[in-house]
């Protein structure tokens, strides 16, 4: 995994900021667009991001936007846009900090070093779960059977998570949902049951009989360790 994904579209700046944290000890991939952060995104993934907020095309706002839609990974905006109104629309839209150009290298550095102590140092841990055969690992979102990594979407790993953190406890189909959908969300709880199906047709030896996720009919389900 990278450490920095760079978004900046000033060719000289990316370099520097590049080299700067490259100094510091931390992996950096510097992109110049936003459609290429979205594509390198698809591929790779990193434990924090700097974007740039105005850019020509997919600006960084909505580069947020979209990584926010299956991702709390750290983000950090940049820009020349110093008024309030655009601030508030950054931090809203979930960053972490925001950051007026021309940038301070030295605080930028105290920014990520801050971050990164805060959202993996501190919690590392607590980001590898063990459940006999099973594994989830936090930080990468990544999760394994056997050994092997399942192929998970995004809400089955959110899903996956939710229970596993929760051995022998039954869940509600409600909490479930508003935990992992959110409440406001268009979707419908019949999403849940089809969530639930895909998960145990990954984790469990025969779907039909689970052992892990038990229906509790009437209320919802329950994880159970097994080896």
């Amino acid at each position: 995994m990278t450490d920095i994904l760079l978004l900046e579209d000033n060719e000289e700046l990316n370099t520097l900021m590049k080299t700067f944290l490259e100094k510091a000890g931390y992996q950096v991939s510097g992109v110049k667009t936003g459609e290429e952060a979205l594509e390198w995104l698809e591929c790779e993934s990193a434990k924090l991001l700097i974007l740039d907020v105005m850019l020509p095309g997919v600006d960084g706002f909505a580069v947020c936007s979209k990584i926010r839609e299956q991702s709390s990974v750290p983000i950090i905006f940049l820009s020349a846009r110093a008024e309030k109104e655009a601030k508030m629309s950054g931090f809203s839209l979930g960053a972490d900090d925001y950051m007026e150009k021309p940038v301070d290298m030295d605080i930028l550095l105290a920014k990520v070093q801050a971050l990164m102590k805060r959202n993996y140092d501190l919690k590392q841990k607590n980001t590898l779960l063990h459940s006999g055969a099973l594994s989830v690992d936090k930080e990468n979102r990544q999760a394994f059977l056997d050994g092997k990594e399942l192929m998970l979407t995004v809400k089955e790993y959110e899903l996956l998570l939710l229970l596993v953190e929760n051995p022998g406890k039954t869940l509600h189909k409600d909490f479930l949902f508003g935990k992992v959908w959110g409440m406001d969300s268009f979707s419908e709880n019949q999403t849940l049951t089809v969530h639930i199906k895909m998960l145990r047709d990954k984790i469990e030896e025969d779907s039909k009989h689970p052992k892990r996720i038990q229906t509790i009919w009437g209320v919802g389900y329950r994880y159970e360790e097994i080896s």
